[in-house]
């Protein structure tokens, strides 16, 4: 009986150990994966998703960089962190990868969402249906606005954030989107992470201050575009500094015509002039 409990013992020791072991390697495996990473793995997971669609079985690296739109050596780097290391010679499989994605990000069940202002931009979000297919659920729809509070935006009716904490608990919320004005946004934010909410989207063109244990993500579709305008002001700088050699090359001048055009047709009205004096010397 004795060397019987202490198998037991050994056995229940074991399993205890191989638990503890194995939540460790799973916090270890998420604190390596760098943001840069896990930022790229829905482009990954995008790509995969349209494979899938169009029937294909397996893919190569290039191939799924090249739909991802980075290099496949970086791709390669980035899916090892899944302990994904594909086949030589036949490339990934879709599903298992596309599988490995979505229990990476966190996508196995459906994630209830709150969005929160339905001006313009919150009601594009509410209407856009990619948020079903990639493993989230639009839940609550909040406003403040009376002509919205009461009416419903695809059969989700539009309740007034003043009930914003029931409706957290009630729908079990794991992501919030903001998209109020910016003046509101920390108001917002406060009366999410009070409520429990700890995974914000804000579409606010304002930095929230929040707590250590929230994420938040933020999306300024100004600040996009001034980097556009960085880059499009850049490559017109070096248009136009390709452009001063060959300009002062040709001579032009601020009129538009070039000095050699110009030494051309004096050249040829000199010649002209002397072939004018050799007919009237002939004449004589």
């Amino acid at each position: 009986m004795t060397a019987h409990r202490d198998r037991l013992d050994a056995v229940s020791v074991s399993s205890e150990n191989a638990a503890a072991e194995s939540v460790t390697n799973t916090v270890h495996a998420e604190r390596t994966i760098p943001e840069a990473t896990v930022a790229r793995l829905a482009l990954y997971l995008r790509a995969l998703t349209g494979l899938a669609e169009h029937g294909t079985a397996t893919v190569s690296s290039e191939s799924l960089a090249t739909a991802a739109g980075v290099n496949s050596a970086k791709l390669r780097k980035d899916l090892s962190y899944l302990g994904s290391y594909g086949v030589r010679g036949v490339g990934y499989d879709v599903a298992l990868l596309t599988e490995q994605m979505r229990s990476t990000l966190g996508l196995n069940e459906n994630r209830a969402v709150a969005l929160i202002g339905l001006g313009h931009l919150g009601k594009a979000l509410a209407g856009y249906t990619g948020f079903a297919t990639r493993g989230f659920r639009i839940s609550a729809l909040i406003d403040t606005d009376p002509e919205l509070v009461g009416t419903t935006l695809r059969e989700i009716a539009v309740q007034h954030v003043d009930l914003l904490e029931q409706i957290v608990r009630s729908e079990n919320i794991a992501i919030a989107v903001i998209a109020v004005p910016s003046s509101v946004a920390q108001e917002v934010c406060d009366r999410l992470v009070a409520a429990g909410v700890t995974s914000i989207l804000n579409f606010a063109p304002t930095v929230l201050a929040v707590p250590d244990h929230v994420d938040v993500r933020k999306v300024d579709l100004a600040a996009e575009l001034q980097i556009l305008s960085f880059h499009d002001n850049r490559k017109s700088a070096r248009s136009d500094a390709q452009a001063g050699p060959l300009s002062a090359a040709l001579g032009t001048r601020p009129g538009g015509g070039t000095g050699l055009a110009s030494s051309t047709m004096g050249a040829t009205g000199l010649g002209s002039k002397a072939m004018s004096d050799t007919a009237i010397g002939s004449t004589a």
